[in-house]
């Protein structure tokens, strides 16, 4: 069956709103020497994925980064052209792609817990955004990946309030609107004959 126009609308509208959170969090930023800042922009990326999972979220990441792409400063500092995908930041900006679906991925079946997105959003949205992160800083600054590795850990701090952050977000969301998750695969109960 075809999703009706109300669906998609409804689906283009979260897109929307989570691109536009990503956005406004780019405003909180603390430059490092590095070239790669402590922005609030990957909180908005964890609630993206807690919240859309991993067919909706990664939209509104693309949308965010082409919106960049085309000029308009839309990354941290106000940033945006095509430089920053060929600056420190580019794996970072990637992982974010990554990390929303690994968060969805986690948070797809079962009962919104915030011991579920607190996990989802550590792993997807602070080791899978590392992942990506580190070797392309590495490779971009010249500076070799361990001690690369070892200054990122100026972040951890930040990112841990992040995913406690999003995880209180998520949980309270949950409880006051569940209708928010509403892309969410629902578990499967067995169907009583």
């Amino acid at each position: 069956m075809a999703p009706s126009t109300r669906d998609t609308s409804a689906t283009l509208g979260r897109v929307a709103v989570f691109a536009a959170l990503i956005i406004v969090l780019g405003t909180v930023v603390v430059p490092l020497p590095g070239g790669v800042p402590i922005t609030a922009q990957t909180l908005g990326v964890m609630l993206a994925g807690l919240v859309l999972g991993p067919r909706i979220a990664p939209l509104s990441i693309i949308l965010v980064l082409v919106l960049a792409a085309v000029g308009i400063p839309v990354l941290a500092g106000g940033r945006g052209g095509l430089g920053v995908f060929v600056g420190p930041t580019a794996g970072y900006l990637v992982g974010w792609i990554a990390g929303v679906i690994v968060i969805g991925l986690l948070m797809r079946t079962g009962r919104v817990t915030w011991w579920r997105a607190a996990a989802a959003s550590l792993i997807g949205g602070v080791l899978v955004v590392y992942a990506f992160g580190i070797p392309v800083q590495a490779l971009v600054t010249g500076v070799p990946l361990v001690p690369t590795a070892l200054s990122s850990l100026a972040f951890l701090p930040g990112d841990l309030i992040k995913v406690a952050a999003a995880t209180l977000v998520v949980v309270a969301l949950q409880r006051a609107y569940p209708r928010a998750f509403a892309t969410r695969r629902a578990p499967r109960e067995a169907v009583a004959a």
